[in-house]
């Protein structure tokens, strides 16, 4: 696929409600085959492709997309901390993140959201995982963390730990979040990376937040997921990037972890931001289980 491939222009398709992604690069990205799904399985008259956009012309491009009748935008990297300034109104999902992956008009003013966190607690659930009253570890304290912390309070754990190289992001995520963790009972507290081998909660799920898996290499030391002895044995560990089994994966399994890469969290998120442009879940039934299975066959040969 060419850059030309990924210059949408609503005003090309008359006849249909046109919405994309955006990013740099984007044309690898796997949401118009998301959407293309939950667009069949709704019965809903869209078009969904992918958006290239020059980093220093984001804003621009935005506009350029909404003013030839494009209604309504994801955002990948590197942009979704872009498309939080550019918005007028967000969500409370959104402001909880810092960063925006949602994007639609409302009288001529752009509304943000942010869906990451929400696509990532389905998917868990989906797995028949439960969150509720368990003991959670996230690794890394980036947009990723940041985006997630919410929606898993939403479930109200008993216990998340935030693990950072950098104690003190990891500190400024707590304090973020301090009051919604006191009104939903849960123990919100960060530690140094350095230190988790001095843990001694056992964890229920283990989150992966950083890109490490990216570069093949774990954020996790050998030693480090071997202090995690007290790991309950129906454990889950979990890492966002998607399309591969990673090293912190990897690391997992031998410690006799049940595994689970991203890919479910991308369309969960992205049946989230179909519901919200398409008027809610209320009109329609969304099964994400036969898209991630089709998706699954495709990441995988």
């Amino acid at each position: 696929m060419t850059q030309n491939d990924t210059l949408l222009d609503p005003s090309q398709y008359p006849d249909k409600d046109v919405y994309g992604v955006v990013g740099n690069p984007v044309a690898h990205s796997l949401s118009p085959l998301i959407h293309h799904q939950f667009a069949q399985q709704a019965h809903q008259n869209i078009l969904y492709g992918k958006l290239f956009s020059e980093v220093d012309l984001f804003e621009q491009t935005v506009d350029t997309f909404f003013s030839k009748g494009g209604k309504g935008l994801n955002v990948t990297v590197p942009f979704k901390l872009k498309a939080f300034h550019v918005c007028a109104r967000l969500t409370e999902r959104a402001k909880a993140a810092g960063v925006v992956n949602i994007i639609w008009q409302e009288d001529g003013q752009y509304v943000g959201d942010n869906s990451d966190g929400l696509g990532l607690v389905r998917d868990i659930k989906n797995s028949q995982f439960i969150i509720n009253k368990k003991n959670i570890l996230l690794i890394g304290a980036g947009g990723a963390v940041q985006g997630v912390v919410l929606p898993i309070l939403d479930e109200h754990p008993t216990l998340i730990v935030i693990a950072n190289r950098t104690l003190e992001k990891a500190q400024q995520i707590v304090q973020r979040f301090s009051s919604q963790a006191k009104q939903v009972g849960t123990t919100l507290r960060a530690i140094s990376l350095d230190h988790l081998e001095q843990e001694k909660e056992p964890f229920d799920i283990i989150i992966n937040g950083t890109s490490t898996g990216l570069d093949q290499v774990s954020p996790l030391t050998d030693s480090q997921v071997k202090s995690l002895t007290n790991i309950p044995a129906q454990a889950l560990a979990y890492d966002m990037v998607y399309g591969k089994t990673t090293v912190f994966m990897r690391q997992m399994q031998e410690q006799g972890l049940k595994v689970k890469d991203g890919l479910g969290m991308l369309v969960e998120q992205a049946a989230v931001a179909f519901e919200v442009w398409r008027g809610g879940n209320s009109r329609f039934e969304l099964n994400t289980k036969i898209v991630l299975a089709s998706l699954s066959q495709k990441v995988n040969t």
